[in-house]
C-alpha cells in the first residue's frame, strides 16, 4: 500500500482529532467524579487533573488546525517530490518529393497576417504573442520550479491516473492529465495550452493557486464530435519558459452530431373560389333627337 504525503497529513488530523475528543470526554469524567470525593484535598487534585485533560485536548485541536493549514507545504519543503526529467521534444519533419515545375506561374500578391495562431516547427515550444499580451500577474517566476511528466487517462482518482494510455479511440469525451510539481509560486503567471496536429486547439492563462509543491490534474473537454484523430499536445508554460510537453494519439473518427429537423407549416390552398364582380353594362347614349321643323305663318292682305 503506498502512503503519499497528502495522505499521511490526512491521517495525522485524524488522529489528533480523536485524541482530543477522547481527552475532554476523560477530562469531563474525572470532574464529575470529583464531585463525589467527600475530602475537600482529593476532590480538588482529582478537578484539577481534569481540567488539566481537557487543555490538553485543545492543544490537540490547535496541533490538528496548524497541521491542515501548514503541514503539506512544510512537508513539501523537506520532502520534494522528484520528477522524471524530461527530455527536449524534437519535431521531426518527413521530406516530401519535390516536383519540377515546367510552367512558370507569374506569382500572385499573398497577405501576409500581422499574427500568426501556428506555431512555427521549431524543436522547442514557444509562447504565443496573443497569449503573452494577456499576462496579469507580477510575481517573478521560480526558474527551479518543475513538472513531472503528464500522464493521461480517462480516469482520475485522488490525482493519480487509472490506467494511463497514450492512445485513445473513438467516441471521447474528455481526457485527464495528472502530473505532480515542485518549486512554484502563487500568483506567478501559468499558461496551459493545446495543439491538435501542430494547430493551437485551446488555451488557458491565468495565476498559479496550487501551492509550492504537490500533485495536480489538467483536463482537455470537448464536445464528442470534435475529437478528431490525430496528434493532441499539451504544453505547461510558468511564465514565458515552458516547462513539460506531453502528448497523446486519438484513433478513429468522431460521431457525426445528428441534427433534429424542425417541423415547418405547409399554407394549405383555399377551396372557397374568390367572387369576381362582373361590371354592369353602360348605357349607350341615343342618337340626338332632330328638331321637327316649326311652322311658317304667311300674312294675307
Amino acid at each position: 500500500m503506498n502512503l503519499d504525503i497528502h495522505s499521511a497529513i490526512v491521517m495525522i488530523i485524524f488522529l489528533l482529532v480523536l485524541g482530543a475528543l477522547f481527552s475532554i470526554w476523560n477530562g469531563l469524567g474525572r470532574i464529575r467524579k470529583s464531585r463525589k470525593v467527600a475530602y475537600f484535598r482529593l476532590r480538588r487534585r482529582q478537578s484539577a487533573a481534569g481540567w488539566r485533560i481537557i487543555v490538553f485536548a485543545l492543544v490537540l485541536v490547535g496541533l490538528a488546525f496548524l497541521t491542515g493549514f501548514f503541514g503539506e507545504p512544510v512537508t513539501y519543503r523537506f520532502f520534494p517530490p522528484s520528477p522524471s526529467p524530461t527530455l527536449t521534444p524534437t519535431i521531426s519533419l518527413t521530406p516530401t518529393i519535390s516536383l519540377s515545375p515546367t510552367i512558370t506561374l507569374t506569382p500572385t500578391i499573398t497577405l501576409t497576417p500581422e499574427i500568426s495562431y501556428t506555431p512555427t516547427a521549431t524543436g522547442t515550444p514557444f509562447l504565443p504573442i496573443t497569449v503573452e499580451t494577456q499576462f496579469t500577474s507580477l510575481v517573478t517566476p521560480n526558474p527551479a520550479a518543475i513538472f513531472s511528466p503528464l500522464v493521461f487517462s480517462l480516469v482520475v482518482n485522488n490525482h493519480l491516473a487509472v490506467k494511463p494510455q497514450t492512445v485513445f479511440q473513438n467516441p471521447l469525451s474528455r481526457v485527464y492529465v495528472t502530473y505532480s510539481y515542485d518549486g512554484m509560486n502563487n500568483g506567478v503567471q501559468w499558461t496551459a495550452i493545446w495543439y491538435l496536429n501542430g494547430q493551437m486547439l485551446k488555451y488557458e492563462t491565468g495565476g498559479w493557486e496550487g501551492g509550492t509543491g504537490g500533485y495536480g490534474q489538467y483536463e482537455l473537454d470537448l464536445p464528442v464530435d470534435q475529437w478528431l484523430s490525430g496528434t493532441y499536445q499539451l504544453v505547461f508554460f510558468v511564465g514565458a519558459e515552458w516547462k513539460v510537453l506531453g502528448e497523446f494519439r486519438v484513433m478513429g473518427d468522431p460521431p457525426t452530431a445528428t441534427i433534429s429537423p424542425t417541423a415547418s407549416f405547409t399554407p394549405t390552398p383555399s377551396l372557397t373560389p374568390s367572387v369576381t364582380h362582373t361590371p354592369i353594362p353602360s348605357w349607350t347614349p341615343r342618337p340626338t333627337d332632330t328638331r321637327w321643323p316649326s311652322p311658317t305663318f304667311t300674312s294675307t292682305k
